[in-house]
């Protein structure tokens, strides 16, 4: 830390001027430094301005003020930067928070934060004025991202603008001495939203074995009792949702515990401040409809105050603090309210509306929510969180980028999708927004896409977006008017994972996924690639097989396994070996056709080992083959000889033919499967890293989101001293796409411009 001397100021006084960059605002940073400058004697003032926080400090003390600020800052505040300069003493009396100041935006909105244990306490409290009130929150918790119009962060800017503070949360408001001092939220049950209906009644709908919709923090949930099979399978049927795992909630991580394989590490991931949901090994059956066939569960934390006052009533009001019993049987499920794949409901009106066949009782509020944003959902990969979908308490958090580069905006691919924007060295990924099919979903999209470039205020240089086509979002990067730079599928999910990691480029990477569009036109999905500013080439791939009926057959992994027969030689076989479906013998000779269109997508082969192994003919959702197969691996083991590799190609028809063995039941399929995959796979890198000279590996794509397949890749590729990188600040998945699309479109401006 740098020391500033007071010998030779009048009096002994220094003055400094404080620059704080980063998530500053709407996380009680003003009210810290105002507490902290009359703790130490210090004049000055703090305002929020365009670019974050601006201090200035004078007295004889101010190389405390910046050592705390520097380690001790507020819990909710991400500091990237600070600048410090001398300037002469002003002799002003007193330290004050000044009016916040406009300009070019260079700071940025915190993300939203689950309720605090003060605030907890407050709830339940009886004499306080914020007893049993759903909307208490303070200066370190609440809503951020999701009721802000624009920055500035002040109440006026965000949707909480239009309640007049009442006295009392005036009072608490000007008070340096309260956690509510400057809590641009702040409310009570005189002055601020109140629910539609008591949670009492929620409560009581879902004891009787009902479904409610419950307005959060970023949309509605869906919520009914866990342990009511009848009121999972309603819930199915109502939101057209056959088999998708559902998420649960519990009071508290006592509770989790007892239902999933949690550690320490995976146990603060699930209380923090971010509260995503965290999907871990099942320890304990609950309704067999939460997940079907699955052996992980996703686990959730409440968040709001709603959420505890719900689980109070539910367990039937106990006097003690809900979210700190050791034993509660109270289980949740809790979902997104929307139907069949369309985006999070987040309007009260547009919920009594849409939700009125879902949902029993549906339980709005006032405040309105600003930008949607679904919960987060993390699992532990390879020792260390990872995101299956990046929303709700991580976004707008930034990526730092190794260096500066144009402002651009990055579309994503079709699935998954979320947008990249760029500002300097920071990388701005949206909340998941999801498949742009329908009406709705585009229609998200759009808004996520004019909201961000609004906050971050933001006018792209360039536009970045898949090669696909037909993509919506490769139309609309065609019709928006800036330069377009189109990225292959798998170049960017590697330069996604060299972007988060500031590997230097040109990097090796492979993608393992379902399916992205090659560079011939061609269905890609098992790729070995060097990727370099702005560039990519493929060194290798999955030997590709037949995929007969192109799209239908990622629906229908039985026309994988068709197709695996065919390309062994086995095509008389398959009407035998699918025997239901009339079609098989069809298939197997278009699978053998001239001008079958090919894939080498390790995704299709999973699909494929699952119809084989009996486990999955036809999918419900995306990836469900995969997974049910993942569920099945108890311990892996590679087939000798499983794999051959020539030119490159990584052909996998020996693992294949002998999971075709009738003797083979599921489970040790499976073991096979995933053994012999992680055994191909390793060699594979390993010999492109020793042809190419390189040691760091980036591994992206869907498919890095099987345990099995990470893991044991990255324990193998470090036994043979390589560094592996797998996604940590972006999903594997195409959730992370957005972010590799801008990082190579970057590189590519830079290097033009060099």
């Amino acid at each position: 830390m740098a020391e500033f001397a007071t010998a030779g100021d009048p009096g002994g006084l220094s003055r400094l001027r404080v620059r704080v960059r980063g998530a500053v605002q709407g996380v009680g940073f003003r009210p810290f430094a105002y507490n902290l400058a009359t703790e130490l004697s210090l004049s000055g003032f703090v305002l929020n301005d365009a670019e974050g926080v601006l201090l200035e400090i004078e007295g004889q003390r101010v190389n405390e003020f910046v050592d705390a600020l520097r380690h001790a800052p507020p819990p909710l505040a991400r500091i990237d930067h600070i600048d410090l300069e001398r300037t002469p003493p002003k002799f002003d009396r007193q330290f004050a928070i000044h009016p916040s100041e406009s300009g070019k935006l260079s700071a940025r909105l915190p993300a939203d934060a689950a309720i605090c244990e003060a605030c907890l306490v407050d709830l339940f409290d009886p004499s306080s004025r914020f007893y049993h009130y759903p909307f208490v929150n303070c200066s370190h918790c609440g809503p951020r991202y999701t009721i802000a119009r624009r920055l500035p962060y002040d109440r006026s800017q965000t949707s909480m603008g239009r309640f007049v503070m009442c006295a009392e949360c005036t009072d608490d408001y000007s008070d340096p001495s309260n956690k509510r001092f400057h809590a641009q939220s702040i409310a009570c049950p005189s002055c601020g939203p109140a629910l539609d209906y008591p949670i009492d009644a929620a409560a009581a709908v879902i004891r009787d074995g009902g479904i409610v919709a419950l307005k959060g923090i970023g949309g509605f949930h869906l919520l009914c009792d866990a342990r009511n099979e009848n009121a999972i399978k309603e819930l199915r049927a109502r939101k057209r949702r056959d088999a998708k795992p559902f998420a649960i909630m519990v009071a508290n991580t006592s509770s989790a515990s007892r239902i999933a394989a949690l550690d320490d590490e995976a146990l603060e991931l699930l209380r923090s401040a971010a509260r995503p949901i965290l999907v871990a090994e099942r320890l304990q059956e609950l309704a067999p409809s939460i997940a079907p066939s699955l052996s992980r569960i996703g686990v959730l934390l409440p968040y709001s105050p709603a959420h505890y006052l719900l689980f109070h009533s539910l367990i039937g009001k106990p006097t003690g603090h809900v979210w700190r019993e050791e034993s509660q049987e109270c289980v949740l499920v809790a979902t997104s309210a929307n139907l069949a794949g369309e985006p999070l409901i987040a309007d009260d009106d547009e919920a009594r509306e849409r939700l009125r066949g879902v949902a029993d009782l549906v339980v709005g509020h006032g405040r309105e929510i600003v930008a949607r944003a679904d919960d987060s959902v993390m699992t532990m990969i390879g020792g260390a969180p990872a995101f299956l979908r990046r929303a709700r308490g991580f976004v707008p958090d930034p990526i730092e980028l190794a260096a500066d580069g144009p402002d651009t905006l990055a579309l994503g691919a079709h699935l998954k999708t979320t947008i990249t924007v760029t500002r300097g060295r920071e990388a701005f990924l949206s909340p998941h927004i999801g498949s742009l099919s329908d009406r709705a979903t585009i229609d998200s999209f759009e808004k996520t896409v004019a909201r961000f470039l609004e906050v971050l205020d933001v006018k792209p240089q360039q536009v970045a977006c898949d090669l696909h086509p037909d993509f919506f979002t490769t139309r609309w990067a065609e019709a928006c008017g800036l330069p377009i730079f189109r990225v292959q599928h798998h170049a960017a999910h590697i330069a996604a994972i060299a972007a988060e990691h500031k590997l230097a480029f040109p990097v090796l990477g492979v993608a393992l996924d379902g399916y992205g569009y090659g560079d011939d036109g061609g269905a890609w999905g098992g790729e070995l690639m060097l990727v370099d500013n702005g560039s990519w080439s493929r060194l290798g791939n999955l030997k590709p097989v037949p995929l007969p009926g192109g799209d239908r057959a990622a629906r229908a992994p039985w026309r994988m396994g068709v197709a695996m027969m065919a390309h062994l030689g086995r095509s008389d076989e398959a009407a035998r070996r699918f025997p239901r479906f009339a079609m098989a013998a069809d298939v197997a000779h278009l699978a053998t056709a001239p001008g079958v269109p090919r894939t080498s997508s390790l995704g299709r082969m999973f699909d494929a080992a699952a119809a084989i192994l009996g486990v999955r003919f036809e999918q419900n959702y995306e990836g469900q083959a995969a997974m049910e197969l993942e569920a099945l691996c108890r311990a892996p083991r590679a087939i000798e000889g499983g794999f051959t590799m020539a030119g490159g190609a990584l052909d996998l028809a020996p693992l294949f033919a002998a999971l075709l063995d009738p003797a083979l039941d599921a489970n040790e399929g499976s073991d096979l499967l995933h053994g012999t995959l992680v055994d191909a796979l390793a060699a594979w890198i390993i010999a492109a890293a020793g042809r190419q000279g390189r040691n760091e590996i980036a591994l992206g794509g869907g498919c890095l989101i099987n345990a099995w397949i990470a893991n044991g890749l990255c324990d193998r590729l470090r036994a043979a001293g390589l560094k592996p990188f797998l996604a940590r600040r972006a999903p594997c998945n195409d959730g992370g796409l957005s972010l590799g699309q801008a990082t190579l479109a970057r590189a590519a401006a830079s290097a033009q411009t060099m």
